[in-house]
């Protein structure tokens, strides 16, 4: 079942860059998609925060990351319209590729990613975009919080873009890492006030990166265990 809501909403998806490159189209059929995923293996949201975002506003969400399913879970959670980042290489392939250029996702060249990048933000700014990013950069096996990586926080900061902590608690229970079994159960996604990076200069990225972990951690600590 899951494999044909892919085909046929993948399809309306690609079909959509044609009349309409600023990827909303397609969103819509990622939440649609996200939503029959989440129904089908019977996993049940429990989201709170949601409030503490503005519906058009642009953010940078940054996520703990469990599972794979993490995806659908935030893309049906929240409300807003969601780009992801991939490697700059992915857009050259095709159909792939081709989705992810022209839908608005961010691609970045890892190697050098500069002024383009930021470009790429802006853009994402004018539309009311949002950014999902995990900047522990690899998935959790046991659900504790790894180290963020600080050049995400560097790039919201250069943006002017307000940051999101959004926890999310018990995806690696639906879908461990590793294996493509699913499980029927419930996850927690508790989103938190965004922090302003206005005035923020290079010597905060730390500091930020510092903030936005803790508040994710112990949201993640706290939770976890009741939704084992």
């Amino acid at each position: 079942m899951i494999a044909i809501y892919t085909i046929i909403l993948g399809g309306v998806s690609l079909v959509s860059i044609l009349v309409d490159r600023t990827g909303n189209i397609s969103h819509k059929c990622a939440r649609i998609w996200s939503w029959l995923i989440l129904v089908t293996t019977r996993v049940r949201l429990n989201i709170s925060g949601v409030d503490r975002i503005q519906l058009g506003s642009a953010y940078v969400l940054i996520c703990n990351h469990q599972s794979i399913y993490d995806i659908p879970i935030l893309f049906w959670s929240l409300p807003l319209q969601l780009r992801i980042i991939a490697k700059a290489s992915l857009g050259f392939f095709p159909v792939l590729g081709w989705h992810l250029r022209y839908t608005g996702h961010l691609l970045v060249n890892r190697h050098s990613p500069g002024s383009s990048t930021l470009k790429q933000v802006a853009r994402l700014m004018k539309r009311g975009h949002s950014l999902i990013v995990f900047p522990e950069g690899t998935r959790s096996v046991d659900g504790r919080l790894g180290r963020f990586k600080r050049g995400l926080f560097l790039m919201a900061i250069e943006a002017g873009l307000p940051v999101v902590p959004v926890a999310v608690i018990g995806s690696r229970h639906i879908m461990k890492k590793g294996r493509l079994m699913t499980c029927p159960g419930e996850v927690g996604v508790v989103v938190h006030d965004p922090i302003p990076t206005n005035g923020l200069t290079l010597d905060d990225v730390q500091t930020l990166a510092d903030r936005a972990h803790s508040v994710i951690d112990a949201t993640v600590s706290k939770l976890e265990v009741s939704l084992k």
